[in-house]
């Protein structure tokens, strides 16, 4: 079930299932919480770790002290914000509960619930303020908005004028050998292990095909663009399976 247009991207984790895909994405995360953090460190071979340090790199200029990190997860994004950047404050939102949970309980244990705040939040229709904050960052959260362009805007509403916004998402490598090895990874490996470990037979299955559907490089800038960002800019890693954009706020 994947109806691709320039701007929604409607693959969904469990395709017998009429609901949202708003709503099957938060099952899924809610499902997959408790293994979440352990599948995303063993299925990436720990170079999640890197990309994240690589992402927030990108920002050491700008030095933001109010940061929103969108579909936070169990936010491992804003901390590595808090660790490379010191903001004042992260706020990080997520549509699942389940993840949420387990994200309080890592900033307790970090002593960080001072710094890093999680809530309840819909990416896509954001309960703040325009013009609030200094940088509004993303990890693998892009990809699994309803509608990406509206997802876009209301992050651009929110930032600040001067402000950044930075996008990290999955992309498909063009090197031919590459892309079979990748192809081959994230089609039989990453689906199995993913529903061995999490006991979810969908999660780790609409993974691949999300990423398969969604508009990456320069397809992706130009959402990006029209979402109200400008000096955009597009950063490749690991072969082209993962990718950094960044963009500014006129």
């Amino acid at each position: 079930m994947i109806q691709k247009s320039r701007y929604t991207i409607m693959v969904v984790p469990y395709k017998e299932k009429d609901s949202s895909k708003r709503e099957q994405i938060a099952e899924m995360f809610d499902n997959v919480s408790p293994k979440y953090d352990f599948l995303n460190h063993l299925l990436s071979g720990g170079v999640d770790f890197w990309w994240r340090k690589k992402a927030i790199s990108t920002l050491r200029s700008v030095k933001p002290k109010l940061i929103l990190d969108i579909a936070t997860g169990t936010g491992d994004l804003a901390i590595e914000a808090v660790k490379q950047l010191n903001p004042e404050k992260v706020i990080g939102v997520d549509i699942s509960e389940g993840m949420l949970s387990f994200g309080r309980e890592k900033m307790k244990k970090l002593g960080l619930e001072n710094k890093i705040e999680l809530q309840m939040g819909d990416s896509e229709k954001l309960l703040f303020d325009d013009n609030t904050f200094d940088a509004v960052i993303v990890s693998f959260g892009v990809r699994n908005f309803e509608n990406l362009e509206k997802g876009l805007t209301d992050m651009c509403r929110v930032t600040k004028s001067g402000g950044t916004c930075m996008v990290m998402e999955f992309s498909n490598p063009k090197t031919p050998i590459i892309k079979q090895i990748y192809e081959f990874y994230s089609g039989k490996i990453l689906p199995l292990i993913g529903r061995l470990v999490s006991n979810d037979s969908s999660a780790y299955s609409y993974l691949p095909e999300s990423v398969k559907a969604f508009p990456e490089g320069n397809d992706f800038l130009s959402v990006f663009e029209k979402a109200g960002f400008t000096q955009t800019k597009w950063i490749p890693l690991t072969f082209g399976t993962c990718s950094i954009y960044i963009g500014k706020k006129p």
